[in-house]
């Protein structure tokens, strides 16, 4: 059975190893493990160890807690089904690849790529209104 902290953390992982654009593969050969281990670790089917944790967090370039933030479950009197990452918009590829792809592109054109999304959004706002 899959412990909420261990899913979270593992959905922290698998977002950050995507915002960077690894593979599970290049991410394994960074920390010294087989890629089915950080599989394991991202399902939450195995727990990461402190001294892991550290390695990871130097090879994501993130501080240890980055995977605990915004970790809210698993406290007396809290439901630990909350601690499970919903299905929501970060945990997406999709997401993280436009991201990536969005913060790829010159500051002014990014700007300007940016203002016409807001209009874009803006539009199909007032028709659906």
């Amino acid at each position: 059975m899959v412990h909420p902290v261990d899913a979270f953390v593992g959905q922290k992982l698998r977002n950050r190893r995507w915002m960077m654009g690894l593979t599970q593969q290049k991410l394994a050969d960074m920390v010294g493990v087989r890629f089915q281990q950080i599989q394991k670790y991202e399902s939450g089917v195995n727990r990461v160890s402190a001294s892991r944790l550290w390695d990871l967090s130097q090879a994501l370039d993130v501080s240890v807690g980055f995977f605990f933030d915004g970790y809210q479950g698993d406290m007396p009197g809290e439901n630990p089904d909350a601690a499970i990452p919903e299905a929501g918009i970060m945990n997406h590829k999709e997401t993280i690849d436009l991201v990536r792809a969005y913060y790829g592109i010159d500051p002014p054109a990014r700007s300007c790529l940016l203002e016409l999304m807001k209009t874009l959004t803006a539009d199909q706002n007032q028709q659906m209104a």
